[in-house]
């Protein structure tokens, strides 16, 4: 059975509008057709949606529990319709984004993208949540991890170099050995894959005793803990890069050791979004911005894991988070 679109409207009209008065003004219809329509919903459904004081209603417990579940659906179908009505010239564009490259490269150069496609209606969310592209409208994600997901298109967006940080004030550039390190605060960003322990692995060194740590749970908490002065962190200089070109970190390492570079920022969506215009759009305009980086080895990119060859380490997928 077919659920009854007209009652699910007023429904929907009612509880936005907080009364089936406003509610029937939105519609265009008598407040008698709107409550009409709410009793069959309620009908329908098989519990009572609203609580009647006189003129007045109220959600009840099962009604905001359903306006809460058909609220963003009933408004994406609004924007659909009135967008193929020609009311709108604004494309929408849904981007889920991993926190920390959302926060530190996305955001503050959002502007320029702004600027150069005034026709699209960007919506960010920042979140390490991978979206399920079959329920969710999500066009594009730009993901944190592995980039072994299957099923796929994946391309590796930026080959990232992994280095030892902290502000000027806290220790000069160049002036510490690595058996410096276990002596100072090490600030952890947990969920990168390259750690401090497979950090040091690399360098072929071995602390000789326990580290003192500070954790966080997203790159840009450890690197602006760094920049204040708490410790030295260990993060992307992609990551960090406003933080490296403004002089508030830098690297305290003597030369010598071992360069790092992981590949943990992917493209992800299913091969058939790619053909959508404003998903190219912003691919194009997103790779600009990563021109002129410092490149560590060739990307790749293709459907199914689509996963960067070997960077020369293997210490795994890391960085933003």
């Amino acid at each position: 059975m077919l659920p009854p679109f007209r009652a699910i409207t007023a429904f929907h009209a009612t509880a936005r509008t907080g009364s089936m008065q406003a509610a029937s003004d939105v519609l265009g219809v008598t407040p008698s057709a709107v409550s009409q329509q709410i009793q069959a919903i309620e009908a329908h459904i098989g519990v009572r949606l609203f609580s009647r004081t006189g003129r007045k209603v109220v959600l009840t417990e099962a009604g905001e529990r359903y306006y809460e579940l058909i609220r963003d659906e009933i408004e994406r179908i609004t924007v659909a319709t009135e967008q193929m009505r020609g009311l709108s010239s604004f494309t929408v564009l849904n981007i889920r984004v991993a926190p920390t490259f959302a926060n530190k490269w996305v955001l503050p150069r959002l502007p320029d993208f702004i600027e150069k496609h005034p026709d699209i209606e960007l919506r960010l969310d920042a979140t390490n949540d991978p979206p399920d592209f079959t329920r969710e409208n999500i066009d594009l994600e730009i993901r944190h991890g592995a980039g072994d997901w299957r099923g796929m298109y994946v391309e590796c967006l930026a080959d990232e170099q992994v280095q030892v940080l902290c502000a000027p004030e806290y220790a000069a550039p160049a002036s510490l050995d690595i058996e410096d390190l276990p002596d100072h605060r090490l600030i952890h960003s947990v969920k990168n894959v390259t750690q401090w322990a497979r950090w040091f692995e690399l360098q072929g060194y071995a602390p000789d005793k326990p580290l003192c740590r500070t954790l966080f749970d997203r790159a840009h908490m450890s690197i602006d803990m760094a920049a204040s002065g708490l410790g030295i962190a260990l993060e992307s200089r992609l990551t960090a890069s406003a933080e490296l070109a403004s002089g508030r970190l830098v690297c305290p390492m003597r030369p010598g050791l071992r360069d790092v570079w992981q590949q943990s920022l992917w493209l992800v969506c299913p091969s058939a979004h790619l053909n959508r215009r404003k998903v190219r759009r912003f691919i194009d305009w997103l790779k600009s911005t990563l021109e002129h980086i410092d490149s560590g080895p060739a990307r790749t990119s293709g459907a199914g894991n689509g996963r960067c060859p070997a960077a020369g380490d293997d210490e795994g997928a890391a960085g933003f988070s």
